[in-house]
């Protein structure tokens, strides 16, 4: 078995030095993708979430429109070899503390440390406070986010319990709060 290791990422405006893996800005005509990667995403999710999909077999936009076209928040597209792999996006640019909206990586670019790179580079690309929102029931994400706070700020992070707003069925989100310096 070959297993397929990525150095440690270095990046030049909106590439990795390897050209192997591409962070960038979503475009209008990166939507139709985008809205694709959403479907698989929120599959992921369902299970986490208790989600169904809709009669015609799709789950609904949830929060993907509130990500487009504010200033408040930026819209990445994650291609890796070529290929749309996830998407990130970053919200409270306008604000003081800045958070992952939602954060997804395909499966057969998962353990690659595609996430991993991609997380550190939003970190250094958006200097300042940050609170990252994960569900414990997400399998790995506990165990991704910890790593990543921990590899940019050592031991400076906390970890707190927050209610998920108007849905008190569900258990609370964790929060890992934490400052990064450009």
């Amino acid at each position: 078995m070959m297993t397929f290791f990525h150095p440690i990422c270095q990046w030049r405006e909106n590439r990795r030095v390897d050209d192997s893996l591409q962070l960038r800005l979503i475009t209008a005509a990166d939507l139709p993708v985008v809205e694709r990667l959403w479907q698989l995403y929120s599959h992921d999710m369902s299970e986490v979430r208790g989600t169904l999909p809709n009669a015609e077999g799709t789950f609904k936009a949830g929060r993907l429109p509130t990500y487009l076209d504010t200033p408040d928040a930026a819209a990445y597209l994650i291609r890796y070899l070529g290929a749309p792999a996830g998407f990130a996006f970053v919200q409270g640019l306008t604000g003081e503390a800045r958070s992952i909206g939602d954060f997804f990586v395909v499966r057969a670019a998962r353990r690659r440390r595609i996430g991993y790179d991609v997380a550190r580079e939003l970190l250094r690309r958006h200097p300042g406070a940050w609170e990252i929102g994960f569900q414990a029931e997400n399998g790995g994400a506990p165990e991704f986010w910890r790593r990543v706070a921990t590899d940019a700020v050592g031991d400076g992070w906390r970890e707190e319990l927050r209610p998920v707003p108007g849905k008190p069925h569900i258990p609370d989100d964790h929060f890992i709060v934490f400052t990064t310096r450009s």
